[in-house]
């Protein structure tokens, strides 16, 4: 077997394990990255202390209170590094803490090696800006933010948005969650051209009987002959017919975002400009 020697140009990710835990870290990032591994809290800020780390990955069995003073000290003499909060369960209190205290990401179970290790890969690889999710104000039941736009801070922003609808149904929020990033992502590009000086504004509400998310990007607007390049203007006997007329025009394959998320939610509003986005999904 091919045992990789770490280098000294290698990133290097500090991951916290717990007696008797079994790490949801996959063991292919070892090829890319050095990985660490600390016994506890205690153990994680001696040895920051003693050397750089890209990356912190907490234990998937420490609260977020713990991990977040764990990464404030941390900051104090490692001010470039990111976190990554793998915790058992969460609160809204809890996301919006880790928010403002800008964490990279939160994850909750079930965890998904596969989500964790492109998450691992952009906090070591990414130059995004530590400031790439702005908390404008945030309340539990009401949370209001500012995001750049690119796709490190869309997978950034699903990771919270999902961590913190612990309150619905694994499969209302895994509806919810493909919805809330097929519309970011659509904002992003459509609207901000994924100009990574540009933002857009996100609101994230749970009412007693719905969620509701709410995006405003900069762009123009929304032209409504766009809808002809778009699935969710085929007729409903032929519903692949949006492809021909894209391929006329030159543009790419697609266009069956929107068609995806009128059926994941229960409605899809927009602004008389356009560039405005309510969806709203109603709960049992």
């Amino acid at each position: 077997m091919q045992c990789n020697v770490p280098t000294d140009d290698m990133k290097r990710v500090l991951a916290i394990d717990e007696p008797g835990a079994i790490s949801p870290l996959p063991e292919s990032l070892t090829r890319d990255y050095e990985i660490d591994r600390a016994c506890g809290s205690v153990d994680a800020l001696r040895r920051l202390r003693q050397r750089a780390y890209d990356v912190l990955v907490t234990s998937s069995r420490t609260h977020v209170d713990e991990d977040l003073a764990l990464f404030e000290e941390s900051r104090r003499f490692r001010p470039a590094l990111r976190a990554i909060l793998l915790a058992p369960a969460v609160t809204p209190p809890d996301v919006i803490a880790a928010l403002r205290a800008r964490v990279f990401a939160c994850l909750v179970p079930p965890f998904d090696a596969g989500e964790i290790a492109d998450l691992i890969r952009a906090a070591a690889d990414s130059i995004e800006s530590s400031d790439a999710i702005q908390v404008l104000s945030a309340r539990p039941e009401w949370i209001s933010l500012r995001v750049t736009c690119n796709l490190v801070t869309a997978d950034r922003l699903t990771s919270f948005m999902t961590a913190l609808r612990g309150d619905v149904n694994q499969q209302a929020r895994e509806d919810l969650l493909t919805a809330f990033r097929e519309v970011l992502l659509n904002a992003m590009e459509h609207g901000a051209g994924f100009d990574s000086e540009k933002v857009i504004d996100v609101t994230a509400v749970r009412t007693e009987r719905a969620v509701v998310y709410h995006f405003r990007d900069p762009g123009p607007g929304f032209d409504t002959e766009m809808l002809a390049h778009a699935a969710i203007g085929n007729p409903a006997h032929d519903p692949i017919a949006h492809l021909e007329r894209r391929a006329s025009q030159g543009l790419r394959p697609g266009g069956f975002g929107m068609l995806l998320v009128r059926k994941l939610v229960d409605e899809v509003m927009y602004s008389e400009t356009g560039n405005e986005v309510l969806l709203i999904k109603h709960l049992s």
